[in-house]
């Protein structure tokens, strides 16, 4: 049985959404092109890759003469909340407190960090109260 296909992004698929995101439309040479230095993929890598994005439905292609143009279809928030729901399913059994308490165990976060995030939570709360009334 073959293995299932995982609609989750790889290292390769994100750095080229992530040139999509920020150029929009673009040829499988123009992303060959606008690979950051050192991370260049070949011609052929970025086409297969590209081919794997619009099966997973991440882009779809128009064709312009000979050439196909492939366009992001789904929009860079919508990706990363999508990788993190799948994340917190697998990892933390779909419980946000748990992850957030993961987050917050870290020993690497950052006293300005901690506030922002405490200011993130009350804004938060005092927008569902505001939803509820």
């Amino acid at each position: 049985m073959p293995p299932k296909k995982s609609i989750t992004l790889t290292e390769a698929e994100l750095r080229l959404m992530k040139i999509l995101w920020a150029r929009g439309e673009s040829a499988v040479g123009e992303l060959v092109a606008a690979m950051p230095e050192g991370e260049a993929l070949a011609y052929n890598s970025v086409l297969t890759t590209i081919r794997i994005l619009e099966q997973k439905g991440y882009v779809r292609h128009r064709q312009e003469g000979r050439a196909f143009l492939y366009s992001p279809c789904v929009a860079e928030q919508e990706a990363s909340r999508s990788e993190v729901r799948h994340m917190m399913q697998r990892f933390f059994g779909n419980s946000r407190e748990k992850l957030l308490l993961s987050l917050l165990g870290d020993d690497e976060v950052t006293a300005e960090e901690l506030q922002r995030l405490k200011e993130a939570i009350a804004a938060a709360a005092d927008d569902r109260a505001g939803d509820e009334l």
